[in-house]
């Protein structure tokens, strides 16, 4: 497929799955306008890259339908000046909306190769404003914390105080959490030193590998 029909396709994804749904951040929808989400799937199921699904990317892990990365993108409410703590690069693709929309990334990936993968073409794609390690995202990244924002994109049972910890005042967090059939999107945000709590969306998430 040639990369004109991929423009077609993720301007038909903004339109009708993101707009559709009720995304209306126009930094987030021009994100997803900007990155080439069929770089980030393998090869065998780019045709499929800019359809609302899951999508497999080896070692038990998939990428994300588009509506709910942007949901919770949007829920952070990026800006420019600010840094963001991801927990689970993944295919990277996340990784690169973010960098569309914030000072900084901080991305740690538990599996080496999909890390060293994700690397490697965020690189090629000239992503430069963005920090990979390989690790236990559960502990998060305290040499470089506070964070202004935290976007978890695998579900723990429970939210990890390693990581509202690191999270800076005026900061919000966006986490699944839960067993795997009952898992909620929750919204974390600090206030005057406390840490609020909502509920949003019923999701399913590959589960959060902690090293103990």
């Amino acid at each position: 497929m040639q990369e004109i029909e991929y423009a077609r396709l993720r301007k038909e994804m903004v339109e009708f799955q993101l707009k559709g749904r009720g995304i209306h951040a126009l930094n987030v929808l021009e994100a997803f306008i900007k990155v080439r989400r069929h770089l980030f799937v393998p090869e065998e199921y780019r045709t499929r890259s800019y359809e609302n699904r899951p999508i497999p990317i080896g070692y038990d892990q998939s990428i994300s339908q588009p509506y709910i990365t942007a949901y919770m993108t949007e829920l952070l409410e990026p800006g420019k000046e600010m840094r963001v703590l991801e927990i689970g690069t993944g295919s990277g693709f996340q990784t690169a909306i973010l960098s569309s929309l914030f000072k900084e990334v901080y991305s740690i990936e538990l599996i080496d190769a999909l890390a060293y993968r994700s690397k490697s073409i965020l690189s090629e794609e000239g992503y430069d404003n963005i920090h990979i390690k390989i690790g236990d995202g559960y502990n998060g990244w305290k040499e470089f914390a506070p964070f202004d924002r935290i976007i978890v994109t695998c579900a723990p049972e429970h939210i990890p105080s390693t990581l509202t910890g690191q999270l800076a005042e005026a900061g919000r967090m966006i986490i699944p959490t839960g067993e795997r059939s009952k898992q909620k999107l929750c919204l974390l945000e600090r206030k005057n030193g406390q840490i609020s709590q909502m509920e949003t969306l019923p999701v399913l998430f590959v589960p959060m590998v902690h090293k103990k």
